[in-house]
């Protein structure tokens, strides 16, 4: 089992995946129309074009707990403090993961 805890860095690529998703569905969607679609557009392209970022703000603020078996991942990303900050807690297990915690501070 040991051999199935996935390591950091698959974490950092799932974080990635999972955070631009989220943003793509929930922000960017959410992006005023009065031009069209060309700020939803432009956000989901400010994304795509931006993942080595993103996923370096993700690594830098996750804490991993090695548990031989699986780990547990906590992040905690805060980029501003005009904007909300968000807390995920997620176990590494089987070369998976679990987010069983995500929110809003």
């Amino acid at each position: 089992m040991a051999l199935t805890n996935p390591e950091q860095s698959a974490y950092d690529d799932y974080a990635t995946a999972e955070l631009t998703q989220y943003l793509e569905e929930n922000a960017c969607s959410k992006a005023p129309s009065f031009l069209g679609n060309v700020l939803q557009t432009q956000c989901v392209e400010l994304l795509q074009d931006n993942q080595d970022e993103i996923k370096e703000l993700i690594s830098e603020s996750t804490q991993r707990q090695n548990f031989l078996i699986l780990s547990v991942y906590k992040t905690n990303l805060s980029v501003s403090s005009l904007l909300p900050a968000y807390e995920f807690e997620t176990i590494g297990v089987f070369r998976d993961f679990y987010t069983y915690k995500a929110r809003q501070r």
